[in-house]
């Protein structure tokens, strides 16, 4: 927050060190995961104008997240587990907000193809928000 915009001078280093949090399970707590989700929405927020280049990387990434967190099958506990999806999801609706919508258009290919539940939540979530 402290940087504000001038966050975009950072953004490629950033967005490679966001992605390499997002790919690692971090143990029971997820304490980076959720800190990098964090960290996440607070560069949409701020380098919005950046974003929509960014899209398809980041896309990627929150939807990978999305489906590791519902199949890993490790100690996580489930408030844990339901606080890296809602992070993910705002991370999304924010992406989404920014790209003008393109989000839920691309979304609509993944949610008719995907079945489980939990994770059809989160994009419903994201496709109903406005």
């Amino acid at each position: 927050p402290r940087l504000g915009i001038l966050i975009v001078r950072h953004l490629k280093r950033l967005e490679r060190v966001i992605l390499g949090y997002l790919e690692v399970s971090d143990g029971p707590e997820e304490e980076a995961r959720l800190g990098i989700l964090e960290t996440l929405q607070c560069t949409i927020e701020h380098a919005w104008p950046r974003m929509p280049c960014r899209l398809p990387v980041l896309l990627k990434a929150l939807l990978r997240l999305l489906w590791d967190v519902h199949t890993e099958q490790g100690p996580t506990p489930e408030p844990v587990r339901a606080a890296l999806l809602h992070r993910a999801t705002q991370c999304l609706i924010l992406l989404d907000r920014c790209c003008q919508g393109q989000v839920k258009v691309l979304l609509e290919g993944v949610h008719s193809s995907c079945e489980e539940n939990r994770v059809l939540e989160c994009l419903r979530k994201v496709q109903e928000s406005t």
